[in-house]
């Protein structure tokens, strides 16, 4: 990198490596691409993040110090990423005893914010890899949670969440637009065009890279083994998606952001000026030319959703509610509730049950879990409702705390009408 060390070029690499898992995610399931690739690039977010981010430090150790070894190193990753591990299954499982022992939405809600930072913090003191130790600690969380986190909580925390990232994001980007105009002032005479250029060879060969090693990963093994070819099969044009939903993100932002400002001698770190800007360059360009162009690539390519998440909800749902309308007929054996209660609550398990296995076009079925006229009349009844309650509000006929509790009601029933995307 134009004169600068090669443990910088390293730092560099670390920080670009990572494609922004979030940003691909959230552009696929826009356009209803298969399920597998979505499983393709969240497998690979976990790994690629931890990997990079332990390497990043690798890197900055070796610049800082001026010492590298191949052999300590690769030995201390295989420590760091394995104590890591360790940590972050030990933070999952005493997070989840924890929550287990609450009953309060917003603490809980508070205390699984707490829980990544706990989890990287203990890393970083015990000298592993904190990033792994919130990734692993996250991944046990998250198994956990369903059996032990009610659903008033979930519904409490969910929004949260989004909220949370959404404002870490923009913090990122903003930190970094600060930080752009005095990087800018600080380049050399004639320095911009070069940064221009080495950014359009950095886009070029990261796209390129990533190009050669999805289609080698995918077809290396099937010319050296017969398993290979007759089972995982994945079509050319989904390699050839997965390969261009590389764009660059956060991720990245938050490496350029750590480089230190100074060495232990006093000095400036070599190139941190430039790396910031690199690193800009990169995440617009690819956001830009990969982010925009995957709709048009998607109908090229002809890649359609297999509609999978959509019928294993499906069959989900008509196995839970048979099982509840079997516990429903073993309690009123048991005679421990009431006739006329045990036949209302069959009455709206039978219903389900039989919108789930009704006979509809396949398409119209994996879409939708009600049909369109219902969807229709339901939402209209329900701004009925709406209106009619606040009308009363109004007319002063009910306080406030009785329209909030309706409201809810009204809100999580329309809720329900809506598929996430």
């Amino acid at each position: 990198m134009v004169g600068l060390p090669l443990a910088v070029g390293f730092v560099f690499g670390a920080i670009i490596s990572p494609p922004d898992a979030v940003a691909a995610l959230a552009v696929t399931q826009h356009l209803r691409v298969p399920r597998r690739i979505i499983v393709i690039l969240e497998g690979e977010s976990l790994i690629n993040d931890a990997t990079s981010f332990i390497s990043f430090r690798f890197a900055v150790a070796a610049v800082m110090t001026g010492a590298f070894s191949l052999t300590q190193a690769s030995l201390q990753f295989l420590l760091v990423a394995a104590g890591g591990i360790c940590v972050g299954l030990a933070i999952g499982w005493l997070a989840t005893q924890v929550q287990k022992r609450l009953d309060d939405p917003p603490v809980q809600t508070m205390f699984s914010l707490l829980t990544p930072y706990v989890a990287y913090f203990s890393g970083e003191m015990l000298h592993v890899s904190g990033i792994l130790a919130v990734v692993i600690a996250g991944i046990y969380y998250g198994w956990r949670a369903p059996r032990i986190l009610s659903g008033r909580m979930r519904l409490q925390a969910l929004p949260v969440w989004e909220m949370v990232t959404f404002i870490l994001n923009g913090v990122l980007f903003m930190l970094i637009g600060l930080q752009l105009p005095q990087v800018m002032n600080a380049l050399a005479p004639g320095m911009a065009t070069r940064v221009v250029e080495l950014a359009i060879l950095v886009v070029l060969v990261i796209v390129l890279v990533r190009f050669v090693w999805m289609f080698g990963a995918n077809y290396l093994p099937r010319i050296f083994g017969r398993k290979a070819r007759r089972k995982n099969r994945v079509p050319w044009q989904h390699t050839a998606l997965i390969a261009w939903i590389g764009m660059r993100g956060a991720d990245s932002l938050a490496g350029a952001l750590a480089i230190p400002f100074l060495l232990p001698n006093g000095e400036p770190f070599p190139g941190r000026n430039l790396i910031l800007l690199l690193t800009f360059c990169v995440i617009f360009a690819t956001l830009v030319l990969q982010g925009l162009t995957l709709t048009p690539l998607v109908r090229w390519l002809g890649v359609v959703d297999d509609h999978v998440t959509e019928k294993e909800e499906r069959l989900a749902r008509l196995k839970a509610n048979e099982a509840a309308l079997a516990r429903l007929e073993a309690i009123e054996s048991s005679r421990r509730a009431r006739h006329e209660t045990v036949e209302r609550l069959r009455t709206e398990y039978v219903d389900r049950i039989r919108q789930l296995r009704r006979e509809v076009p396949h398409e119209e079925s994996v879409k939708r879990l009600f049909s369109e006229d219902f969807e229709e009349l339901a939402r209209e009844a329900l701004q009925t409702e709406r209106d009619t309650v606040i009308s009363l509000r109004s007319e002063e006929a009910i306080n406030d705390q009785a329209f909030r509790r309706i409201q809810r009601d009204i809100d999580l029933a329309e809720a329900r009408l809506q598929r996430p995307a």
